[in-house]
């Protein structure tokens, strides 16, 4: 009796010890992947920024820039999609990387100007308990689809797409899809996009990031300071892609702040006076 007791309180002693183990080494881990309050290594939500780029007068660039300044380090943004015709050489760009020096993340880039090559690319990321692909076409390639090029391109894509083992899938290019006519229903996608738009449904692309469908879509607003008084300002569609609703479009004026979790991926409208819609 006394052997089996002795025998009983050895095994609880060492259950005990070795889940004391388990928390201290799980308090650790944690300390490591949390310093000065931000995730370093594999965050709960993946942040990151979509903004058009192109010609603004110095006063509306820099207004700009200190915004997506400003929102990257408040949500620890991973990266920016910066949404033109020229890529690298886009003035926002230029000027973004000169006036953008305290936040250490990537810019990537669109390229729609024919005449460039070929522009489409592949990124992912990881997250806590998912991943994100953002995909990168050429949509100028479309325009002109008579050189294959266009072809040559959804051929990679679709491979892409099949390959993926990602839980979510965002696609970015420079035109939207939708067509601009007021005669025209925005339901449909342009003729020149409507294999694309096909791709994106079959092979579950979640949304696609581009430029504002018309000029209308950039609303008419006054800027920070009252002196400069009323000007336009553009900022990225966001089309989400669903067999039931194929376009939701929002009219924004700024950039867009984005939120991807495991369970859902949420876009917020940063405007450039700085509220989050």
């Amino acid at each position: 009796m006394m052997k089996k007791s002795w025998l009983c309180t050895i095994i609880t002693q060492f259950f005990l010890c070795l889940s004391l183990f388990l928390v201290i080494n799980l308090c650790q881990n944690q300390k490591q992947m949390i310093r000065n309050g931000k995730v370093n290594d594999i965050s709960m939500d993946l942040y990151f920024i979509s903004v058009i780029g192109g010609v603004r007068n110095l006063e509306e660039q820099t207004l700009l820039i200190k915004q997506v300044e400003k929102v990257a380090k408040k949500f620890n943004a991973r990266f920016v999609i910066n949404i033109g015709e020229l890529g690298e050489d886009d003035p926002l760009v230029q000027n973004a990387t000169l006036r953008f020096p305290s936040v250490k993340i990537p810019w990537y880039l669109t390229r729609a100007l024919r005449g460039r090559g070929v522009n489409h690319y592949l990124k992912q990321f990881k997250f806590a308990h998912a991943s994100l692909d953002i995909i990168v076409v050429d949509t100028g390639l479309y325009e002109a689809s008579s050189n294959g090029a266009g072809d040559r391109q959804s051929q990679w894509l679709i491979d892409t797409l099949e390959n993926s083992e990602s839980k979510w899938c965002i696609a970015v290019g420079f035109h939207p899809l939708v067509a601009c006519e007021e005669d025209t229903s925005q339901t449909e996608p342009k003729r020149e996009f409507q294999s694309l738009h096909g791709v994106f449904l079959k092979y579950g692309v979640d949304a696609y990031i581009s430029g504002p469908a018309c000029a209308n879509d950039v609303e008419e607003r006054p800027i920070a300071k009252p002196k400069t008084g009323t000007a336009r300002y553009k900022g990225p569609l966001l089309t989400k892609m669903s067999r039931n609703s194929p376009y939701s479009m929002e009219k924004v004026n700024g950039f867009l702040l984005h939120k991807v979790s495991a369970l859902e991926i949420v876009s917020y409208l940063v405007t450039l006076e700085g509220d989050v819609v």
